[in-house]
């Protein structure tokens, strides 16, 4: 037993099961003081680790700092579901998808996204927390059935592989007959999210500099941009911004950028028994025919619970707010594995979605030598990635082709204007998961 579990009775609340299952963190540096560099990267995520990493290749001589206001993994980047989706996945869809001429670029970039992030779990021996497993979607009611139906069909038409499966099939993998049908695709991968970022970013270290519990205080931009923190300052030419929702703080996007929570739960490690009582396969992800569902993972000896969204527009959750929706997680967990029992959670938390109106990103650059990686709209670990390596070779002026076709996106469009925003959001978000039904 690690010594995160020794002391926890009986749910440790807002911290992601992703980060308490990993080793104690090793020792980090705060800044303190005055530093010099040629890239100040604020933000440690998906994003900001994969500009960082770029930077490492184009420029190799140059001095790079992350900031970060947490520990490495504690935030949004350990805090979601861990998959790195290749295909479309658009939430606010009822059956993912978008246009054909859309879906087939958006394809493209997340697997080089995908093979990026590849490339740094073989450099850092990383692959316990990366794996190329694909994923499933589950239907439980005819609603979904015929949402996958359609999903297939659009993937048909996108020329993309995929397997039908009925609920014999899926039994055998989750050990639950809660599902009568589901989709297989093979170009998921599945991480470890906490794991794979701590990992990414202990492997860059020897190359890059990074600071942790380091919260920004105040940006001043000019020839030199001079980032501060309570303890410290960096002064550098070039700044990138890869803190997602956060860019509002930083006065960027305001009023485009939605704030949306989503919760999940981590059960404790389950015993040899249970497991047996359980069967199934002991690696498997699976999301909901409707996006609005529960999505299900399961890790060897524990399975993790994730539904329901809010609308936070303060960008904070609250432990009553988690408490309350955990009991909905038990109710999804009871409807799905009722051979297990009152299965208590060891983690409960909460995690922050950027998203916008359009489904665009925040990326460019945004003043003279600021550049900016954000807005992912659900899919952190794979547009984290695919914006943040972009910025650096936009901000460095590289050939990448992948970067005109990014600044060519739209940006995030205005949210509608306030009492609508506060009022509408919720209603819609509440209307959506009434929707899925027993999906949730």
């Amino acid at each position: 037993m690690s010594l995160h579990q020794a002391t926890r009775t009986p749910a440790d609340i807002n911290l992601s099961g992703w980060y308490g299952i990993l080793p104690p963190p090793k020792a980090h540096e705060v800044l303190r003081g005055r530093h010099e560099a040629d890239w100040v990267i604020v933000g440690g995520g998906y994003a900001g680790l994969a500009a960082a990493r770029r930077l490492s290749q184009l420029v190799p001589e140059d001095r790079i700092v992350v900031i970060d206001a947490q520990r490495i993994g504690w935030g949004a980047a350990g805090r979601n579901s861990g998959f790195m989706i290749d295909l479309p996945h658009e939430l606010g869809g009822e059956n993912y998808g978008g246009s054909h001429g859309h879906d087939r670029k958006r394809i493209r970039m997340n697997r080089a996204a995908i093979e990026f992030s590849s490339s740094a779990a073989d450099e850092y021996g990383l692959h316990r927390f990366f794996i190329r497993a694909g994923k499933f979607h589950g239907a439980a009611t005819d609603h979904g059935l015929a949402i996958l139906r359609e999903f297939e069909n659009h993937l048909t038409g996108l020329a993309e592989p995929f397997e039908q499966l009925d609920a014999q099939q899926l039994k055998k993998i989750t050990g639950t007959d809660f599902f009568i049908g589901g989709t297989f695709t093979p170009g998921t991968v599945m991480a470890q999210p906490a794991g794979f970022i701590c990992g990414l970013a202990e492997g860059l270290s020897s190359r890059i500099r990074i600071f942790e519990n380091s919260p920004v205080t105040s940006v001043q931009t000019g020839k030199l941009h001079i980032v501060k923190t309570a303890e410290g300052e960096i002064s550098a030419p070039r700044l990138i911004l890869t803190v997602n929702g956060h860019l509002e703080s930083f006065g960027f996007f305001k009023k485009r950028l939605l704030h949306v929570f989503t919760y999940a739960s981590m059960t404790r490690p389950l015993a040899k028994s249970e497991q047996a009582t359980l069967g199934g396969e002991l690696h498997w992800g699976l999301i909901p025919a409707d996006p609005m569902g529960s999505t299900i993972r399961r890790i060897g000896d524990r399975i993790v619970v994730r539904n329901t969204f809010t609308y936070n527009s303060d960008m904070s959750t609250s432990e009553k707010q988690i408490k309350r929706i955990g009991a909905a997680h038990d109710r999804s967990f009871r409807a799905r594995f009722p051979m297990l029992g009152e299965m208590p959670m060891e983690f409960r938390w909460g995690g922050h979605l950027c998203l916008s109106l359009n489904s665009a990103p925040a990326f460019g650059e945004v003043d003279e030598r600021v550049f900016v990686a954000g807005c992912c709209n659900g899919l952190g670990t794979v547009q984290g990635t695919l914006y943040g390596m972009l910025t650096a070779d936009l901000a460095v002026g590289s050939d990448e082709p992948m970067v005109a076709e990014a600044l060519q996106e739209q940006t995030p469009a205005r949210l509608y204007p306030e009492p609508l925003m506060s009022i509408g959001a919720p209603l819609k978000l509440w209307a959506m998961q009434r929707r899925a039904g027993r999906e949730l």
